[in-house]
């Protein structure tokens, strides 16, 4: 068969080629599918490599068709033909499956199967396909809608499924049964005992069900009763895979030999008729997947993992001339399959890539495939434009299809019932007032109510703690919020109000009167804002961790003293610790303990806030110790040197927080057991007492009994050779400097031993107060309380309320005896240790921050922390010296008082995290910052992308003669792409509210010399390497491509965000002044922070009078110019243009009728007609479309004055042209045309309100007064359009 004048990429190698083939990549893939996917960079450039035309496609031989990438990065784990539809699907590790239609392998759907466990293997029925994990077997539709989710035990471990008949299912795996499920009822049927555990490949003939174990055994079991009939014993190792085609069984697997494991190419031959081996057919490469393909001979396929292909007759010699290669993309193949047509062949591999290898350009994979449904097409591009800010758009002209069908919003009977509101009570009034009539009563309205008003009261529900219920309704502050009244307004969780112009005119003083700074809580797994203000605030840590910098691209550490210092320099101004999240959610340990949260789960409040920042505080303090240890050696990547976490002395943490624990062990028999380990927190532990009422304890009491932990377990004792009832006993061998302790309230039962003690504290300081004891139920008088309360009774006492919910003390005493038996107990902030005293062994602390859950139903509540913040800092950022409480509610800062910190109403404010420092801790470290950050930084550095071109470099990094000093001008610019989209709603009346603002990342920086001979060309142009999800790469506005950010398939000089951030933190440092346009807004996505006030232009404050919104370009960067600066002018002059003669080809005699239909109570209307051409109506429109005219603009240079001007390309009557000296350039339009863009965004209502009537002089009025896009515009001649 010859296929010429096909398309290359479907051509068909010649045997003689086949060992040498190169890797060639389907010209039609695109590009911007091979995120992550490891190239060869000298044989695969991006746009592939044309096959000769020349080849030829031989009849019977299979060539490869087309290849596609379900998930870039992710290993392909499944392949399966769809035995209904011509589909191809595809799971994947990471329990994702995509289907692809046709042989031109069209994504037809892709959908998340399971969230954490691989796809091992796929079945598809006529309705639907069945996906099969670990533990659990899903059966969804086509398009991803789940038809059933049944749920296997946690212990099992399914690897393969065989469909008997089309509604029953075998499903079996590692474990010693196999179970029969029965796929109307989703039931399990049957569960048939395996005497070998381990089957991984089932396959079925009409005689037979054959299981592989991973033995290495084959075994033959009855159709009915699954009883073993015959057995073979194939390979000594392990079974790879078989095949059964008529009488003939083939396997391939692995031998032992020498202790390890071998693969076989010898593929075993077993004929089932006389139930016996023939001779083992020996192959050339080693096997690891192989399917009969029984078409005009029952040829076999044999894959090896590398890549090889070998066809050959099981009964017969293999050919070395029948060998294939596919060109995979990633090292392995995974996975492999054959159609039912025996047509088409499926390779999956390691790098998410599926290869479709083919006999013929026109495959099919069924004989007779029904037709596929797609998508209906999106109607809506054809509806006509609609103006929803415009009142008089009748709402008749939105289609809404007339069906009787069952809608898709209305809710199953069987999930509703009728609910019909009830009756609201009837007025006292009406009652009073009331005659009856036989059965009528006649009353007069008392006007109390508007007609038809109703009241709308909330559901009362039980207030239970471990839900998170709402607080019973109550009048006391109705018009705010209901459920919140108990809490105070501080204390609720804040939210940012977006406007038109993000947060730029956000109030942020209003929430914070302090010069401390706040973090913004919008970024995702900010819940974690108190803590870090907690760990900022601990004067060591602080030092510690600006003191810190490794090379480690993702180092918390790092991350947390960079965050630190742009503390350090606010000046009130909240702050974004975008960078330090970004590196927490990429280590491993934060995602297996549950720290990472969906932004779902955060906004719904699905999670035990008060749980989990008790993990993350634990979690940070070990990793804090690990990474501060690593740093006397730092690596290059994570995990490359372990720490281990022993002696406190390893890392000022461990200093620090660390404390070495006894642990013993004591069995019946006696057997005692002693080991030493470190701890960096403790976690209260409450005497589980079930005696009424609950016993008074202090504070102190429990902190001992938590500290020095006795408890009984079942622990296994070497001596009795068994489990055995045994006492395990904690104790302390040193006292940390910081003591962290996790209050576990985690439930109603510990909230309720809270409040009862703190019930008795109250009890306690009473009777100090008064001189008599206040019992339960008792009522006191209000003379008495007044009594109590009196500040003249000799003493000066807090008032009654702040002494109420009070049990923590506000420092606490402990000593370790010689013999290293432990002490505590409450004390006061003004005593002071005795002389006789020892420094060394009594440590007395003082509470230093509390970190508390508010709870909330609706919105899952939030965290706040209470510090006391030292004079330090109070010195560096007040200028005074003295300590004072602060409540830290993200970026809500508020001063408070000391009481106020330990006060825990449990009803709505739950203790989570107690610190207590040791009292003069500071005079123990050392606590000076040495900058970390060299001038090195700035010189040259390897890219990270593996194919970046050796030539056409966009920058030329400094030399070290050329280093910035402190005033040199450096030119920025910096590109974004979107990590999450904008969550908005429309409002009622059109208007747009942002509930939740995109999430940026920085994804190019740019930075130009602003003088010396080398003044306009860039020294940095870094790319930033990104591993998260890319929603939209900006390309329009910032150049950046599909791939520019991948380290693997990338061209340009790609870095991390590390590297960048710690350049740009050197040059502010030096004191450089920076000119760019938004470098407010860009500092802030990349979390940087200037301690000079930022003016118009630059963090320096300072604006160049000739240049106008300077912008350097995302394309390659060239030196700019002040003559490129004039394009907002430009724009701006050509948009009026443009506008005006669009108004000038309108009728003016068209009207449209303004106003409001609503009849008045004369029977007139107000409705007015107005010029269409000038209408608001019309204006907007011509907004939204004028600038694509901009395309029709070409550049001229003046030769004489060089300068440059942009005029039509294109009349707008048709007429010719003259063109000579004109420069038609897309760059150039594109350019216009963003410029256009922000001009009618920005100044829309300038420009409908000179537009909406005839005017002079309107270019210069408004591109020049009215929006001072450029105060010299007015001196310049406007001859350019």
């Amino acid at each position: 068969m010859n296929f010429e004048g096909l398309d290359p990429s479907l051509a068909e190698y010649a045997p003689p080629l086949h060992p040498a083939l190169d890797p060639v990549l389907d010209p039609h893939l695109n590009p911007s599918l091979l995120q992550n996917v490891e190239l060869d960079p000298e044989g695969v450039p991006l746009e592939g490599i044309a096959v000769p035309e020349s080849v030829h496609l031989m009849e019977g031989m299979y060539s490869e068709l087309h290849t596609a990438v379900s998930e870039v990065g992710v290993p392909v784990s499944v392949s399966h033909f769809d035995l209904h539809e011509e589909m191809l699907w595809v799971g994947n590790h990471g329990g994702h499956a995509t289907s692809f239609f046709g042989p031109t392998l069209e994504r037809y759907s892709s959908f998340q199967v399971n969230s954490s466990d691989d796809i091992r293997q796929i079945q598809s029925l006529e309705n639907g396909v069945l996906f099969l994990t670990k533990t659990n077997l899903k059966y969804m539709s086509r398009g991803g809608l789940i038809i059933f989710d049944y749920l296997m035990d946690e212990s099992e471990d399914m690897h393969s499924l065989l469909l008997t008949d089309s509604s029953t299912l075998l499903v079996g795996g590692l474990q010693n049964h196999v179970i029969e499920i029965d796929l109307n009822t989703v039931q399990e049927t049957q569960k048939y005992t395996v005497e070998v555990p381990g089957i991984t490949i089932m396959r079925q003939s009409n005689r037979f069900f054959f299981c592989g174990h991973t033995s290495g055994k084959v075994s033959l079991r009855d159709l009915r009763t699954f009883v073993v009939e015959h057995e073979f014993d194939a390979y000594s190792g392990s079974l790879s895979d078989f095949d059964v085609h008529g009488n003939l069984l083939v396997t391939c697997g692995f031998s032992s030999r020498m202790n390890s494991l071998a693969c076989d190419r010898f593929l075993k031959v077993y004929d089932l008729r006389m139930m016996r081996a023939t001779t083992p057919l020996q192959v050339h490469i080693d096997p690891f997947f192989l399917r009969f393909i029984p078409t005009y001979t029952s040829r076999l396929a044999i894959i090896s993992q590398t890549g090889q292909c070998q066809f050959c007759e099981p009964t017969g010699l293999a050919n070395p001339a029948d060998i294939f290669h596919v060109n995979t993309v990633g090292p392995l193949i995974m996975t492999f399959d054959v159609s039912a047509s025996k047509q088409a062949l499926a390779f999956g591999d390691s790098e998410g890539c599926v290869h479709l290898w083919a006999d013929s350009p026109e495959v099919t994979f069924n004989a007779y495939s029904r037709e596929t449904d797609f998508a209906l097409p999106c109607i809506v591009d054809t509806l006509p434009h609609l103006d929803w800010n415009q009142d008089l758009v009748p709402l008749s002209l939105i289609p809404v299809p007339l069906t009787s069908d069952t809608l898709l919003s209305d809710w199953p009977a069987a999930n509703s019932a009728p609910a019909p509101r009830r009756a609201p009570p009837v007025d006292p009034e009406i009652l009073r007032t009331m005659k009856k009539v036989g059965f009528i009563g006649y009353a007069p309205n008392p006007r109390t109510k508007l007609r038809n008003q109703i009241p709308y009261r909330l559901k009362e529900t039980d207030n239970e703690f471990d839900s998170f219920s709402q607080v019973p309704e109550s009048p006391i502050g109705r018009e705010e919020e209901p459920h919140l009244y108990m809490v105070a307004k501080k204390y609720r969780k804040v939210t940012i109000k977006y406007s038109k112009l993000g947060l730029e005119d956000f109030d942020f003083k209003h929430y914070n009167k302090t010069l401390f700074a706040g973090l913004e809580p919008h970024i995702p797994n900010a819940y974690c804002n108190c803590m870090i203000q907690v760990l900022y605030f601990l004067e060591p840590v602080r030092c510690l961790v600006q003191n810190h910098l490794c090379q480690k691209e993702f180092c918390l550490g790092c991350e947390l003293g960079l965050l630190f210092h742009m503390l350090d320099l606010s000046r009130g101004d909240p702050c974004q610790g975008s960078n330090f999240l970004r590196a927490f959610r990429t280590i491993p340990e934060a995602s297996a303990l549950g720290l990472i949260l969906a932004d779902s789960d955060e906004a719904t409040g699905k999670v035990n806030l008060g749980r989990l920042i008790q993990s993350w505080n634990r979690f940070i303090l070990t990793q804090l110790h690990q990474e501060t240890q690593e740093q006397e050696g730092p690596q290059a990547y994570r995990g490359a040197g372990s720490s281990s976490f022993g002696s406190s002395g390893d890392s000022v943490i461990g200093q620090l927080f660390s404390c070495e624990m006894e642990n013993c062990s004591m069995c019946r028999c006696g057997k005692e057991t002693v080991r030493v380990s470190s701890t960096l927190l403790f976690t209260l532990s409450y005497p589980e007492s079930t005696e009424k009422p609950v016993k008074d304890y202090e504070f102190a009491q429990i902190l001992k009994r938590s500290i020095c932990l006795e408890q009984n377990t079942q622990a296994w004792c070497e001596n009795c050779e068994k489990y055995q009832p045994t006492v395990q006993t904690r104790n302390i061998r040193c006292l940390p400097d910081v003591l962290v302790i996790n209050c576990e309230v985690n439930s109603s039962k510990e909230a309720d031993f809270w409040k009862t003690q703190a019930e008795y504290a109250f009890q306690r300081a009473m009777m100090k107060r008064g001189g008599f004891e206040i019992t339960k139920g008792k009522e006191i008088s209000l003379g008495e309380w007044k009594e109590l309360g009196n500040p003249y009774t000799g003493h000066s006492y807090p008032s009654v309320e702040e002494l109420k919910n009070i049990w923590i003390p506000h420092a606490i005493k402990m000593r370790l005896t010689k013999s290293k038996e432990l002490d505590v107990c409450n004390w006061s902030e003004s005593d002071e240790l005795s002389p006789t005293d020892d420094p060394e062994s009594v440590y007395v602390y003082d509470l230093m921050a509390t970190v508390v859950h508010i709870l909330d139903s609706r919105t899952g509540g939030s965290l706040v922390g209470h510090i006391k913040v030292g004079e330090t800092y109070h010195q560096r950022k007040e200028g005074v010296t003295h300590q004072q409480w602060y409540l830290f509610n993200d970026f809500l800062i508020e001063p408070v008082d000391k009481c106020e910190a330990v006060q825990f109403d449990m009803s709505w404010k739950v203790p989570a995290i107690l610190y207590y420092a040791r009292r003069n801790l500071n005079a123990k470290y050392n606590l000076v910052i040495k900058n970390p950050i060299e001038a090195s930084v700035l010189l040259a550095e390897a890219s990270l992308a593996r194919k970046q071109r050796k030539c056409h470099a966009t920058f030329i990094p400094l030399m070290l003669s050329e280093m910035p000093q402190a005033g040199d001008l450096v030119g920025l610019d910096a590109e974004f792409v979107t990590l999450n989209e904008e969550e908005a709603e429309l409002r009622s009346d059109g208007t747009k509210s942002t509930i939740k603002p995109s999430q940026m990342s920085v994804a190019r920086i740019t930075c130009v010399r602003g003088q010396g001979p080398n003044e306009g060309v860039p020294f940095i142009d870094d790319y930033i390497s990104t591993q998260e999800q890319v929603v939209d790469y900006l390309t329009q506005y910032s150049g950046i491509k599909p791939g520019d950010l991948d380290a693997k398939i990338s061209s340009k000089h790609l870095t991390t965000l590390k590297s960048t951030y710690l350049k740009l933190r050197f040059l502010i440092d030096v004191g450089v002044k920076f000119v760019g346009h938004g470098l407010q807004k860009d500092f802030r996505v990349i979390n940087l922070m200037t301690d000079v006030p930022e003016g118009p232009q630059g963090a320096s404050g300072t604006r160049s009078p000739q240049t106008c919104r300077p912008r350097l370009p995302a394309a390659p960067v060239t030196p700019v110019t002040p003559s490129g600066f004039g394009q907002p002018r430009v724009s701006c002059r050509a948009l009026v243009d443009e506008l005006e003669w669009e108004i000038a080809q309108v009728d003016p005699r068209k009207t449209i009728q303004m106003g409001s239909f609503r009849i008045n109570p004369d029977g007139s209307q107000s409705v007015v007609e107005v010029p269409y051409a000038r209408s608001e109506a019309h204006l907007t429109e011509l907004l939204e479309r004028v600038c694509e005219k901009m395309k029709e603009y070409g550049e001229k240079v003046d030769p004489s004055t060089h300068r440059k001007s942009y005029v039509r390309v294109i009349s707008h009557d048709g007429t010719k042209m003259d063109l000579s000296g004109v420069k038609i350039d897309g760059d150039v339009a594109s350019s216009l045309k963003f410029a256009c863009e922000s001009i009618a965004e920005e100044y829309e209502d300038e420009l409908i309100e000179f537009l909406s009537h005839e005017a002079d002089n309107v270019k210069d009025r408004l591109c020049s007064k009215r929006t001072d896009l450029c105060d010299h515009a007015l001196h310049i001649p406007h001859d350019e359009l």
